[in-house]
């Protein structure tokens, strides 16, 4: 049975192996990726993948998206100290009587 120190060296062996092999089929695969682009007379902007659906991207277009502000709190339940703004869904701590919850302007 072979020890811990001979499993790791063997370990640090194959992973020195494996890191010459990659890099030498990584060279060749640039290699082929190069020859088949001059070929097709292809550049990177033809290559890299391009949304085709839905909305764009944040961002693209006329500038980035505006972030809008938070909302100040109308609502506040008094046991936890949640509160909510008005917008979206109700919480369910809110229930039918929303005036009980209701924070008083200042």
């Amino acid at each position: 049975m072979a020890t811990y120190k001979q499993l790791m060296a063997e370990k640090e062996a194959l992973e020195a192996k494996l890191a010459e092999v990659r890099a030498s089929e990584v060279a060749g695969v640039i290699e082929q990726i190069q020859t088949l682009m001059a070929e097709y007379e292809l550049t990177v902007d033809d290559i890299a993948t391009k949304r085709r659906r839905g909305r764009p991207a944040a961002g693209a277009g006329k500038g980035v998206a505006k972030k809008k502000p938070a909302q100040p709190a109308k609502y506040m339940d008094p046991k936890t100290g949640a509160t909510w703004s008005g917008r979206g869904r109700a919480p369910a701590w809110l229930g039918k009587n929303r005036t009980r919850f209701l924070i008083p302007e200042a």
